[in-house]
């Protein structure tokens, strides 16, 4: 594990601190000043427990049985109960950073001060963290409203020592005997400790973050494929020229432009149009590709916007605040996470859908501009890349069906007093599916893009240098060039496995400077 420690305070924290927890194994530390925020947050609960007159979530019911006030031997039995009963997910595991995130968000709410909890519940979801325990959760169970309710009740039951939880050597265990080996005492919960523990938005915002952290990654990566591809197919650079742009100013269409730029400077390959076939423009998946993966550069900024604010805030019902109030609200509903991460789904298949349009123009000999039928090496006895278009093809394919807003949603429960719910999680857990597709779609471009600018180097036209920084880079990675059909697979899985860690992008820089 990463031994880079995350200082959790009362004013949130940050994208790059949710990364370095979720993926890293980065450490976990309480501030100072969070522990005093705890204790004085407490001290409220602790006298409003005291009185007679009923709290919501300190000495009543919850959601449509908030109606019922609880006598004071009977609620620490309600938060065991909250937790227990909340803990009601079903289907296959969900992903150790995806859990990892849910629990450090829930524990940068806690620390805020505005849930009342006490401060050694906090240091024990800081202990779990950093002693690599992982609860199980389960991926069906949570609406996006009141909290990702089944999720974060999952991880409150790991901190009872109840329920299953992952060891930090992969193995599943019961969590009591997790806590036990790694000597962390399970928790006592008491009033409106165990509501606090579920109420937020923690696992659809965690998966916003990784999101944007892998699409920023992608789109870049995106914009040296279309720029490679352009330069396979002999296009031309003049429309990336930076006063074309200037005259429609959205920010990710200049920046996709010179990226894309800078990628073909000093390329033998463009402008060459054929006399066979003369062009006096590329087609629109070519010379629009600044201005589609610009538009969806500029919706990641959106997004990161609301991620941001969503980081800063405590999202908790009810929340105590700072003059002693206790007030409930309705700052748990997932709709302004939801809305971007649909957003993203959509721009995502749209970066998909013109990559592979790219692709099949590259593979398509009447559309490529003298490469052969499918990039193969002996067109009919050899089949090229015919197959890994259709892979490419299903994927896009799955991409649009996942960009349909989850969002758009909304199905009533609790007797319908909870009658509107954003489907965040739900709209999170599909934008991961087509983050991951995404990956795959730029892959087989660079491949199909590789090949083919290692085509034309046969022919004696020159790529870019930044080109062939590529085309090496990838070749080393295990990514086989122009010859005869083999086995394709292993192929696509290294250029997978290149884009998604970022080596495209860092292949490239040393001779464009860094990329946008």
């Amino acid at each position: 594990m990463d031994m880079h420690t995350v200082v959790v305070g009362t004013s949130g924290t940050t994208a790059e601190d949710v990364v370095a927890v979720a993926r890293h194994g980065a450490r976990v530390e309480l501030s100072a000043a969070a522990v005093e925020a705890l204790a004085a947050s407490r001290l409220i609960v602790d006298a409003l427990a005291a009185k007679p007159e009923p709290v919501y979530g300190v000495s009543t019911g919850f959601g449509a049985l908030a109606s019922r006030h609880i006598s004071p031997e009977l609620r620490a039995q309600l938060q065991r109960n909250i937790v227990r009963s909340h803990a009601a997910g079903m289907g296959p595991r969900v992903e150790r950073e995806v859990v990892r995130a849910l629990m450090f968000l829930r524990l940068k709410t806690v620390a805020s001060g505005h849930t009342g909890v006490r401060p050694e519940v906090a240091r024990t979801m800081a202990d779990v963290l950093n002693a690599g325990i992982t609860p199980v959760v389960h991926e069906y169970g949570s609406l996006g409203c009141s909290g990702d309710l089944a999720p974060l009740s999952h991880c409150a039951l790991t901190l009872m020592g109840e329920g299953e939880a992952e060891g930090p050597d992969g193995t599943v265990r019961p969590a009591g005997e997790l806590l036990a080996a790694h000597g962390i005492a399970p928790v006592e919960l008491r009033e409106k400790e165990g509501l606090a523990l579920l109420n937020g938005t923690d696992g659809m915002l965690g998966m916003l973050v990784m999101a944007l952290a892998d699409l920023k990654n992608l789109y870049t990566s995106a914009d040296i494929t279309a720029a490679l591809s352009l330069e396979a197919l002999l296009g031309t650079d003049k429309v990336l020229a930076p006063e074309l742009h200037a005259i429609r100013p959205h920010p990710g269409q200049g920046v996709s432009a010179d990226n894309m730029l800078r990628v073909l400077a000093g390329s033998g390959l463009t402008g060459h149009h054929q006399d066979d076939a003369p062009r006096v423009q590329d087609a629109y998946s070519v010379r629009c590709a600044p201005q589609v993966n610009g538009a969806g550069r500029d919706t990641l900024d959106y997004a990161a916007v609301v991620a941001g604010r969503e980081l800063a805030s405590s999202v908790d019902n009810p929340v105590v605040l700072p003059d002693g109030r206790v007030e409930s609200n309705g700052n748990f509903h997932g709709a302004p996470v939801a809305y971007v991460l649909d957003f993203l789904a959509i721009v995502a298949a749209d970066l998909g859908s013109i990559c592979e349009r790219r692709t099949d123009r590259l593979l398509d000999k009447s559309r490529s501009h003298g490469l052969p039928p499918f990039l193969a090496d002996d067109a009919g006895v050899d089949s090229g890349l015919m197959i890994a278009q259709y892979t490419q093809a299903a994927l896009v394919s799955e991409m649009k069906r996942l960009a349909v807003p989850a969002s758009a949603d909304s199905i009533p429960s609790s007797a319908m007093q909870e009658d509107h719910v954003s489907m965040g999680w739900s709209a999170a857990r599909k934008l991961r599916t087509a983050v991951d597709n995404l990956a795959r779609i730029v892959a087989v471009e660079l491949y199909a893009a590789t090949r083919a600018v290692e085509i034309r180097a046969a022919e004696g036209l020159v790529p870019a240098p930044a080109s062939q920084a590529a085309v090496a880079a990838l070749r080393a990675a295990g990514a086989e060039g122009p010859g005869p059909d083999r086995f394709l697979a292993p192929d696509l899985a290294a250029a997978d496995t290149f884009v998604r860690e970022g080596r495209l992008v860092a292949a490239v820089e040393p001779v464009t400077g860094p990329l946008a």
